[in-house]
């Protein structure tokens, strides 16, 4: 067991979108238990700490990641003209890919981890709200899951969409420190061993109120806090 690992992050995939310095200054209040050197001129960093406490870093770079949308080819030559986009305080998890406020409506766009949402839309339904005020859609591409709020018109409460983007945004940042999955595959030669899974899951979901249970045809992803994921996988491969 490794009391200490040392990395080396190449944050130089992050340059076009944000500023670097901003974006290393988020990943240290993020991660307060890790030590960082000086950010060097080609964008690589060196970090150090534990292994849990890499894993953490590891997880909501790759969730940052995930947020940065796909370039446009035409517009590849203007880049270099545009300003960096500053990071907001307080919300590194997740990022305004685009707002857009015309006289009528009121639009913003939120993406998250598939698995988060699928966990807030299960326990935290108020986060999506459900009226004539707001509309919300979602679009989900494997891991990754956009989550589109407009408002309905000019009658509409100003800013409201605005305040439910931030409540979502809010609400993953506190999910994503908690939430562990565990997958239960399937053996495709055991006769039965799919009901079996979730006939037991289902008999063991009283006792995990707030484990989310995922069927799919080959595996059930359980999604929860660290401990109860791991009770509960425990006890239905017993």
């Amino acid at each position: 067991v490794f009391s200490s690992v040392t990395a080396v992050l190449n944050m130089s995939v992050f340059q076009d979108q944000f500023v670097l310095e901003d974006l290393i200054q988020e990943v240290k209040r993020k991660s307060a238990g890790l030590s960082f050197g000086p950010l060097q001129s080609n964008g690589h960093i060196s970090v150090q700490g534990s292994f849990p406490a890499m894993q953490s870093l590891r997880d909501f770079l790759l969730l940052k990641a995930k947020s940065l949308p796909e370039k446009d080819k035409r517009e590849e030559s203007k880049s270099h003209q545009r300003p960096k986009r500053r990071l907001q305080p307080h919300r590194p998890a997740v990022k305004e890919s685009n707002s857009v406020h015309d006289a009528d409506r009121e639009k913003h766009m939120v993406v998250l981890d598939t698995d988060i949402y699928h966990y807030m839309k299960s326990f935290s339904p108020r986060t999506f709200p459900v009226n004539g005020d707001v509309v919300l859609s979602d679009v989900t591409d494997g891991d990754v899951t956009t989550v589109y709020i407009e408002s309905a018109g000019s009658g509409s409460d100003a800013g409201r969409a605005l305040r439910i983007k931030e409540k979502i945004e809010s609400q993953s940042l506190k999910l994503l420190d908690t939430l562990r999955k565990e997958r239960i595959c399937f053996e495709e030669r055991v006769r039965n061993e799919k009901q079996r899974y979730k006939r037991a899951c289902e008999s063991l979901r009283p006792r995990y109120p707030r484990v989310l249970i995922l069927p799919y045809d080959t595996h059930i992803d359980v999604i929860g806090n660290a401990f109860e994921v791991f009770e509960f996988t425990k006890e239905v491969s017993a």
